[in-house]
């Protein structure tokens, strides 16, 4: 069986660097805000171009803090209005409707999943403040056009990363093309930790300390409380060992390319729908290669027949879920034919010649419905 992703071998590569980056958190005898995410905070910063990189507990709670942030600075408030992407994971909502902010879901681009700029202006309200801008699969999104809509409305653009880890857009890595963001370091990521973990990027002195005090229960000096803040801290294991992670973190992308890159000169079947790179080759981390069938479970199904494992990302839009029931009757149709068609292919910077050959050819080998 190929695998959709082994962690395990992934991690296997590293495993003495792992070994000792723990080690040396264990004998420091110090582990929560210490040296070790002090040090990932600027190592992580200095790689993206970034000014100010906060270490937060996991993706959510990054673009979550953000929000309250702004909150708490007078940008935001309560009743606001924020576009996001309809086919987003529901993380991305679950940030917004936390502050009690109002998510207002717009149609992605059939092509590259990722929110239609097109579609924007016409979701603005006067309550609008902000544009929360997701890189879905790991392919940057269309930022200038989005930027230009944000510039001439006054509103911020934040960026939910969680996938697209080194994307990079006309020279500049995704996270720094907004106002702020949010990175997930979840296992599976392309710059993945050994349990949850994140980030906030953002140029904005006055958003950084505002996250890291209100990722620390509200402080910003010790025993002094500033605002009545979670505990959304980044831990020093965490952060040690992303540091190990993140200097291959270039090398296991090049090969998800070159991996992406097969996919796309050697699938030749009329019946699946290949994902679109618009914006040139950095600009995509290949954090999934998603494709779309008219009959995804009977393709889902042909390929395990073959020993290739697949994953749905993701089967119910945010919309339809029961979470967000007041929303079951909208109708969001290219993020529901996305939601009813995609399938997940193995990508996994560890994936041999042959495995990539065998994805290949079952693809290819599938007839349709």
């Amino acid at each position: 069986m190929i695998p959709f992703l082994d962690l395990k071998p992934i991690n296997a590569q590293y495993r003495q660097e792992l070994i000792d980056a723990a080690t040396r958190v264990i004998d420091s005898g110090w582990y929560i805000l210490g040296q070790e995410v002090k040090a990932f905070e600027a190592e992580f910063a200095r790689s993206c171009g970034a000014v100010h990189a906060v270490g937060i507990s996991n993706g959510l709670d990054a673009l979550t803090l953000i929000l309250r942030a702004y909150k708490e600075l007078g940008v935001l408030a309560e009743g606001d209005a924020v576009v996001v992407p309809a086919n987003t994971y529901i993380a991305t909502i679950l940030s917004i409707t936390e502050n009690r902010i109002e998510p207002v879901l717009v149609e992605p681009d059939l092509g590259t999943y990722n929110l239609d700029p097109d579609l924007i202006e016409a979701a603005l309200t006067p309550r609008t403040r902000a544009i929360m801008v997701v890189h879905l699969y790991g392919q940057a999104a269309a930022m200038t056009e989005i930027r230009a809509i944000a510039s001439r409305r006054g509103l911020k653009v934040i960026e939910d990363c969680a996938q697209a880890h080194g994307a990079m857009l006309d020279g500049r890595v995704v996270g720094t093309l907004g106002d702020a963001a949010g990175y997930s370091f979840y296992p599976g990521k392309n710059l993945g930790a050994l349990g949850d973990a994140g980030a906030v990027l953002t140029a904005d002195p006055a958003l950084a300390e505002t996250v890291r005090a209100l990722r620390n229960y509200g402080s910003h000096v010790k025993y002094q409380n500033r605002y009545q803040g979670p505990n959304n801290r980044l831990d020093e294991m965490q952060a040690a060992l992303l540091r190990v992670k993140l200097e291959h973190l270039a090398d296991e992308n090049a090969r998800r390319r070159a991996i992406a890159r097969r996919y796309l000169d050697q699938i030749r079947n009329p019946a699946v729908i290949l994902p679109v790179v618009a914006r040139g080759d950095e600009s995509h981390v290949w954090h999934l290669f998603v494709v779309r069938t008219r009959d995804r479970d009977g393709f889902q199904k042909h390929l395990l027949e073959r020993g290739v494992q697949t994953v749905v990302h993701y089967p119910i839009p945010p919309h339809r879920q029961e979470a967000y029931r007041a929303w079951n009757g909208r109708s969001y149709p290219i993020t529901e034919k996305i939601h009813r068609e995609v399938l997940s292919l193995p990508m996994s910077p560890v994936m041999t010649a042959d495995q990539v050959d065998a994805v290949i050819a079952a693809v290819n080998e599938y007839r349709g419905a």
